[in-house]
């Protein structure tokens, strides 16, 4: 038996909606900047922004679509993409035979050098302006314990590939 859950309060509902709102103007004007600094959407930036600030410049594609919250197909898109641009290699996964490996090239890294100021920009005039040092540690704080609390249900991503079933009608 599935319980209703208890209505939202005014307090609550008013944090949802400019939580929304303000995520929505934010990312609307980053993927305006990035577009235009670098030719990049938004995940593409979070693929180069995550491979550049790993040690090795590599991931598997597993933990980036997980990582960005993507799905395996868009991601796979989205790297075949960068990859056709120079800014990424894929290769076989060294420790899977079934996985692949992305790592960020000099030319993506170039990339990122070119887009980060703006983007920082961006952050500063839309984001952090308004806001004094309390409230952005505050405000650090708040979301990072609402992400992780998020992300004790693992993305659909990370979640096992079902297989397709073989019936009798189905077999040669």
């Amino acid at each position: 038996m599935t319980s209703t859950p208890s209505p939202l309060d005014a307090t609550q509902l008013g944090a949802y909606f400019a939580l929304i709102e303000a995520s929505s103007l934010l990312k609307h004007a980053v993927e305006q900047q990035l577009r235009e600094a670098g030719d990049l959407s938004y995940v593409q930036f979070q693929l180069l922004a995550t491979l550049g600030d790993s040690p090795t410049g590599s991931r598997r594609m597993t933990d980036l679509a997980d990582g960005v919250v993507y799905s395996r197909s868009g991601l796979t898109y989205q790297a075949q993409t960068l990859e056709k641009r120079g800014l990424v290699t894929r290769s076989q996964s060294s420790d899977d035979e079934r996985g692949v490996t992305v790592t960020i090239t000099d030319g993506g890294r170039a990339v990122l050098a070119e887009v980060f100021p703006g983007h920082v920009a961006v952050l500063d005039d839309l984001l952090f302006a308004a806001l004094s040092r309390a409230d952005i540690e505050t405000l650090a704080d708040v979301l990072a314990r609402a992400r992780d609390h998020m992300r004790q249900t693992p993305p659909r991503s990370a979640q096992p590939r079902r297989r397709k079933r073989t019936t009798a009608a189905n077999q040669p």
